[in-house]
């Protein structure tokens, strides 16, 4: 006689680790970050598309400032900047798009492979699955970003060919650790919708239509309600946190901190109780 089992017994990842003698509870966080560096850093497109980001907002930074200023009515990054930092870091806008796909990526593929239910089972408690794939992505890209960001400042003014005087990198750390944390938050963006959608094509689909075209469309309304509401969505703060100055289209540096931190942690916070609420 065959004695039936309740679904939850079989997937329950306690009962898993009974049956293979590991105990869920000494899984230390430190182990799953190290777990999740070494699965990063070892799957090609991963790190690969993290590069590209990096190269691509170099090589554009460069090749606008190379033409800034040769042909006022072209279109393009160049006609419309002048500060030769803001031209240097024209390639900010692709690569934030390539970060956030990467974002998409870390999470969406390995629902698509299942990889994630090997995941949960084996750690026992999915929470400390997003804090390491959080930490690893952050450290990750902080660094990339931080780094390309500085390199196309400089290279892109080492090119400049516009007439506005030229800015020394120590003097614009600032807006270098701006971008950094705002790319890393479009990657942690990222993350959370692919844990909120489980789908590589909804969840980047969502990212680029919300976070980078939804800005455009908001034009569209009338201006009482794009001049309000334009400056609290990430990319209209991202704007703000890597700008020098203040600008009236935009929140003050510090507010927009405070705004683009609350999209990033909201949207994780939402992921974390869809993920714990639900199947894997």
């Amino acid at each position: 006689m065959t004695t039936a089992v309740a679904p939850n017994q079989i997937s329950a990842p306690s009962t898993v680790a009974r049956s293979t003698g590991v105990r869920s509870e000494k899984v230390r966080t430190s182990n799953v970050i190290k777990g999740e560096w070494i699965k990063f850093w070892s799957v090609r497109s991963l790190w690969v598309t993290l590069i590209s980001a990096g190269v691509a907002m170099i090589g554009f930074g460069m090749i606008f400032s190379s033409v800034a200023e040769s042909d006022a009515a072209a279109p393009g990054p160049a006609a419309f900047l002048s500060n030769p930092v803001d031209i240097a870091l024209g390639g900010v806008g692709l690569a934030e798009m390539i970060i956030g796909v990467l974002g998409v990526l870390v999470v969406a593929g390995e629902y698509s492979t299942g990889l994630i239910r090997t995941a949960f089972a084996a750690v026992g408690r999915r929470s400390r699955v997003i804090r390491a794939k959080v930490a690893v992505v952050a450290a990750s890209v902080f660094t990339v970003s931080g780094v390309a960001a500085a390199a196309a400042i400089a290279a892109g003014q080492a090119v400049y060919a516009g007439s506005e005087p030229t800015v020394p990198l120590a003097e614009v750390a600032d807006v270098i650790l701006g971008t950094s944390i705002y790319l890393t938050g479009i990657a942690l963006i990222g993350i959370a919708f692919g844990f909120i959608l489980r789908s590589t094509a909804g969840a980047i689909g969502t990212l680029v239509g919300g976070v980078f075209i939804g800005p455009n469309l908001l034009n569209l309304l009338p201006a009482s309600i794009t001049d309000y509401f334009m400056k609290y969505l990430p990319s209209e703060a991202g704007a703000a946190i890597m700008s020098q100055v203040d600008s009236p289209d935009l929140l003050s540096q510090g507010a927009a901190y405070g705004v683009f931190a609350a999209w990033v942690l909201g949207l994780l916070v939402v992921a974390a109780v869809l993920v714990s609420r639900r199947d894997a």
